[in-house]
């Protein structure tokens, strides 16, 4: 009889241990949630741009726009207005077969498609991506655009034009630049090019090439000649990929600077990413971000919307709940602590998870971070700071873009369009729906249908092959006069 007591306060006192553990681990668990809705909810309240901010944004990038372009000086700031050198933009009634060059970083891509008119998609394009050796990247800058010539003169011979006499010898060859090619060539890093211009065109003709280069530009504008070939209001064009540019049309009477006889209009290139405002809506992530990466202080509004950086501003944060809250387990798994490991098409895969397990979250946080096990309350966690990332940058990609509206004085009586180019804006369709619906917020009911945001035409690249026939048309005009 007295074992069985002894046994049976025994067991009691387990019991009672083991639940005495069980409401300690809730405890904990329940303090850990809390810890973890703190920061999500702090870091939601940092980063929110309802319209009253998005136009105070807008309203500052418009002012930070005139002083820029006021300015006689175009690197008197890190905020460039450059007057581009292309004086023309395609009017839709181009017709024929172009070549297009894009230089970026280290690689070269040329294409060649024939054009049949505004009603008419690109047709018979060919394109070539060809990686540009370092050693020849590590030569002089006269032996990189000697390469750059022997490849195009290449591309051409084996797609030829097919067309005879003096509408081949007219043809203009357009060439664009885009991110980063300063870091790769700074000899590039002129604004205007015209010296860079002139030794391609000498290279082109030792190689045989009657076509020549008339401009070098952004590749923004580029997609503004893409956009405006179908599209007569369109006048503003934006790249949003892993970095960001932009650029528009204004009418020529409005500049005081000198312009083309034989244009109407001035096209603008503008490095936006370098713009800053007290409105914009920056966290602790943001400044820690900026203090660490190669460039402190400058492009401020590009690591706020490109996707360079979205991805590593929400691994921050994660980091930081997992410091503080265990997420992922006791130990925060070491590849979390690596900067930049999150990129943006991962960030937007685990967003735009919609199974009921997040079972793309899990994956990609195993694939990137080596997290094999995660509770599904963790895999919620990631897309909630995922979305709240994504949506401040897309909406304050909106604003960007109402604002280059505002100073064209287009908002309440002018029908306008707005290209946006780059894998971000392509490929990441929730921040996409953010950027949409924060123009549409911004301009309400009244002049909501005034602006429309669209994608550019014929893929990646192919805004050049748009300059080149705005070019070719010119020149024949000039030619014919």
């Amino acid at each position: 009889m007295r074992k069985e007591v002894v046994v049976v306060v025994s067991t009691t006192l387990v019991v009672v241990a083991v639940g005495a553990l069980v409401r300690r681990w809730k405890r904990k668990k329940e303090q850990q949630l809390r810890q973890t809705r703190n920061i999500i909810r702090k870091f939601a309240k940092d980063c929110a741009t309802p319209v009253t901010k998005l136009w105070h944004v807008a309203d500052d990038l418009v002012s930070t726009m005139e002083a820029s372009l006021a300015s006689s000086n175009e690197t008197t700031s890190t905020f460039n207005t450059i007057v581009s050198s292309v004086t023309s933009l395609p009017n839709g009634e181009e017709e024929g077969v172009f070549y297009g060059v894009n230089l970026q970083g280290t690689y070269l891509l040329i294409l060649r498609a024939r054009l049949g008119g505004k009603n008419m998609p690109i047709s018979g394009l060919h394109r070539e991506e060809i990686s540009i050796p370092n050693a020849v990247l590590a030569a002089t800058p006269q032996e990189i655009i000697d390469f750059v010539a022997t490849e195009i003169a290449k591309f051409v011979s084996a797609h030829p034009c097919n067309e005879a006499g003096t509408a081949a010898k007219k043809k203009k060859l357009g060439f664009t630049l885009s991110h980063p090619i300063d870091n790769a060539m700074p000899f590039t890093n002129d604004p205007v090019h015209k010296e860079l211009v002139k030794d391609i065109n000498h290279a082109l003709k030792n190689h045989g090439m009657e076509m020549q280069v008339f401009a070098l530009v952004d590749d923004a504008v580029g997609g503004l000649a893409g956009g405006r070939y179908y599209n007569r209001d369109n006048v503003a064009a934006i790249t949003l990929g892993m970095s960001t540019k932009a650029a528009f049309a204004k009418p020529a009477q409005e500049s005081d600077l000198a312009q083309s006889p034989n244009s109407n209009e001035q096209i603008i290139s503008m490095e936006w990413g370098n713009f800053r405002s007290s409105h914009l809506p920056l966290t602790p992530f943001d400044t820690s971000l900026d203090a660490e990466s190669s460039n402190p202080g400058k492009g401020t509004f590009e690591k706020l919307i490109s996707g360079m950086y979205l991805g590593e501003i929400a691994r921050r944060v994660l980091l930081e709940i997992a410091q503080e809250t265990a997420l992922f387990g006791s130990k925060v798994p070491p590849k979390l602590r690596t900067p930049y490991l999150l990129r943006s098409p991962d960030m937007a895969a685990m967003h735009q998870d919609t199974s009921e397990d997040r079972q793309v979250v899990a994956e990609k946080l195993n694939e990137v971070f080596g997290i094999t096990r995660s509770t599904k309350m963790a895999r919620e966690v990631v897309a909630e700071v995922c979305d709240i990332v994504s949506e401040r940058g897309a909406r304050l990609a909106g604003a960007g873009i109402l604002s280059i509206i505002k100073k064209l004085g287009r908002i309440e009586n002018r029908k306008s369009a707005v290209t946006v180019k780059g894998g971000l804006y392509e490929h990441y369709r929730i921040f996409r729906n953010y950027l949409h619906s924060s123009v549409w917020e911004m301009l309400g009911d009244d002049f909501s249908d005034n602006v429309v945001v669209e994608h550019s035409h014929g893929g990646s690249g192919t805004g050049v092959l748009f300059l080149a026939a705005a070019a070719t048309r010119t020149h024949t005009q000039v030619g014919d006069s």
